[in-house]
């Protein structure tokens, strides 16, 4: 009769040890609902490759962000879509654009019930989709973007934003912006850099999300999949260009560069589970090869493991919602 000293089992023998022994746990205040808020809609209109999410309205976005924050989760990332778009992206920085009047209404609605955060990147307000100003040579010029993107931090920072999310990928942006801020007096408006944002397949539902007028590829700027070392180097330059807080994006897929990356920075460090990924299991679960529930918890669940701090994710109050549920038990 063979008899083991060490029975790691002893750990798993019934839901509440499991619990006890627990090293992970997902909690409403760690995740992040990401939001699309469309100009010129008189009603939600349900996104076809994202079942379950919407392009708002600023009202029906003022109802859930409102339901957001009873949930008790830590934010929301706005994302606008605008009905006119043009070459150098001119509706970002239009105080009345749609991100910006967006922002104020959810920021009113709100107030400190959570982070109200926006995305500062130009591809959803210009008429060839890139992240950037696009030069004679169709290139996407980085510091003349760099302008554009300090003018939308400082109107963005007006409007209420309390975090600004850059996720164009230009070399130096966190620098600049941060720079603009401090010099017009938003010292206390908080940065997150997406540092390492993979030129991934991932983004497809997304673009369906904002309407994206993209013709081409953005590898020029995001970062190769293949390179994980290069994910790490862009965390560690954001940081020293005073990041508040730095993401891996998308996160599933990259579980080894957020491990590298939570493992370097002084800073917290965020993960965006993006569309692709979002869209993934919604299908799976339709046609019932998976169990709907303990995918999507599973999947957040192994984002935080890999060292993230908040998880930006399309389920977040409704994993919010499960969990108050099992406390109130």
């Amino acid at each position: 009769m063979i008899n083991p000293v060490i029975r790691p089992r002893r750990l798993r023998t019934t839901p509440a040890l499991r619990r006890l022994a627990s090293e992970i746990r997902l909690h409403p205040s760690e995740l992040v609902l990401p939001m699309f808020v469309r100009e010129g809609s008189g009603d939600p209109m349900p996104i076809q490759s994202m079942p379950g999410v919407v392009q708002h309205t600023i009202d029906s976005a003022r109802r859930a962000v409102t339901e957001a924050a009873e949930a008790g989760i830590g934010g929301v990332m706005l994302f606008g879509v605008p009905t006119v778009r043009d070459a150098v992206g001119s509706g970002a920085t239009d105080p009345d654009g749609i991100l910006n009047a967006a922002t104020r209404a959810l920021a009113d609605e709100v107030g400190d019930a959570l982070v109200v955060q926006t995305d500062l990147c130009l591809d959803e307000f210009t008429d060839h989709g890139h992240c950037g100003l696009v030069g004679a040579d169709g290139s996407v010029d980085n510091d003349s973007t760099l302008e554009r993107y300090c003018d939308m931090a400082l109107v963005q920072a007006a409007s209420g934003s309390q975090l600004l999310g850059l996720s164009g990928m230009m070399d130096g942006q966190v620098a600049a912006v941060r720079q603009a801020l401090d010099q017009n007096g938003y010292v206390d408006t908080a940065v997150l850099a997406y540092s390492a944002k993979y030129a991934s397949a991932f983004y497809g539902p997304f673009r369906d999300a904002v309407e994206s007028t993209l013709d081409g590829d953005r590898r020029s700027y995001q970062l190769d999949p293949a390179n994980r070392r290069e994910g790490v180097r862009e965390a560690r330059l954001d940081i020293q260009e005073g990041a508040d807080i730095v993401m891996v994006k998308p996160a599933g897929s990259y579980l080894d560069v957020l491990a590298e990356v939570a493992a370097v920075s002084d800073v917290p460090v965020w993960a965006y589970q993006v569309s692709g990924e979002y869209a993934m299991i919604e299908a799976a679960a339709a046609h019932g090869w998976i169990d709907r529930r303990r995918a999507v918890e599973e999947s957040v669940l192994s984002i935080r493991r890999a060292g993230a701090d908040a998880v930006l994710t399309y389920w977040a109050v409704e994993l919010a919602t499960w969990f108050n549920e099992r406390q109130a038990r």
